[in-house]
């Protein structure tokens, strides 16, 4: 898995992750872009150099610090009512479309970041999500080529400010989710060649350390890839771009009582093959 991180003296470099430890392949190999933006646009170009590296290297004995996997975020776009159980929580009908809105790219964040809680909002919601990095460009694209144009994958939380999405005249989608700070991802992205099944992954939410959200991308009413091809006969959608691909059941709004983020909360997002993304919550 590709991680992003800050070494000791400062520098930002990304690596890769594995049961052992961190390997510090930029440092192995100076040539080799620092931007995992750029690293995701010529992927294909490095690809086996980089892995030659890998199975050369070590884990860094040195201390890192990670970072959002992704150093200069393209388009946030984001799926509404796309699990099965999260639509019955809300008694809503299963859609017959992708429901499409998305997140300013300033709300995104990365592991550890701080998620700023802010005051004009009493009613900050949590929504764990599987989250595809897209690695290649798409214009009214067939599945199968949205498919292929899958990098990788990562953690997300859809951090939303249910009385602005909802409550504010028009409802306010677009600014009830792009608080700064509400899009975290992380902690690593798993290249989507080492994802067997995208759609059999178990998905989880821990609010400081209770269990909110379980279920499993089985529950996924549409495909990543159905979603991408979609979205690509109106838009064209371009390497390093971000696709939020909905969230189970368990988020707070559904709950009796309600259950909002307020300062001092943790908030932990767990996907298999994936990792923990997790984010302490601070007044904004």
């Amino acid at each position: 898995m590709i991680v992003r991180f800050k070494r000791p003296d400062g520098s930002i470099a990304w690596g890769w992750r594995s049961q052992q430890g961190i390997q510090d392949v930029c440092a192995a190999d100076d040539s080799l872009p620092t931007s995992t933006r750029e690293l995701i646009l010529r992927w294909k170009e490095l690809q086996s150099r980089i892995v030659s590296l890998i199975k050369k290297l070590g884990p860094s004995d040195q201390p890192l610090e990670l970072l959002c996997p992704l150093d200069t975020p393209g388009k946030i776009l984001c799926i509404g009512l796309n699990y099965r159980d999260h639509a019955i929580e809300t008694n809503a009908p299963i859609p017959e479309e992708p429901i499409v809105f998305s997140k300013a790219p300033s709300s995104l964040i990365g592991p550890e970041d701080p998620i700023e809680i802010p005051s004009i909002s009493q009613q900050v919601d949590y929504e764990a999500e599987l989250v595809v990095v897209v690695g290649e460009r798409l214009k009214k694209s067939s599945q199968e080529q949205a498919q292929q144009a899958i990098f990788g994958y990562t953690a997300g939380n859809d951090i939303s400010a249910r009385d602005w999405q909802k409550g504010k005249p028009g409802k306010q989608w677009l600014l009830g989710k792009s608080f700064d700070t509400f899009a975290p991802i992380g902690p690593a992205i798993a290249l989507a060649s080492s994802i067997s099944n995208s759609q059999n992954l178990k998905i989880q939410s821990r609010l400081n350390g209770q269990l909110m959200q379980d279920s499993s991308t089985r529950e996924l009413i549409f495909s990543p890839a159905m979603l991408l091809s979609y979205i690509s006969q109106v838009l064209t959608i371009e390497p390093g771009d971000l696709l939020f691909t909905g969230t189970p059941a368990g988020v707070g709004v559904a709950r009796d009582p309600q259950v909002f983020l307020k300062p001092g909360d943790r908030i932990e997002v767990q996907i298999e093959s994936i990792g923990t993304l997790s984010n302490l919550c601070v007044e904004g």
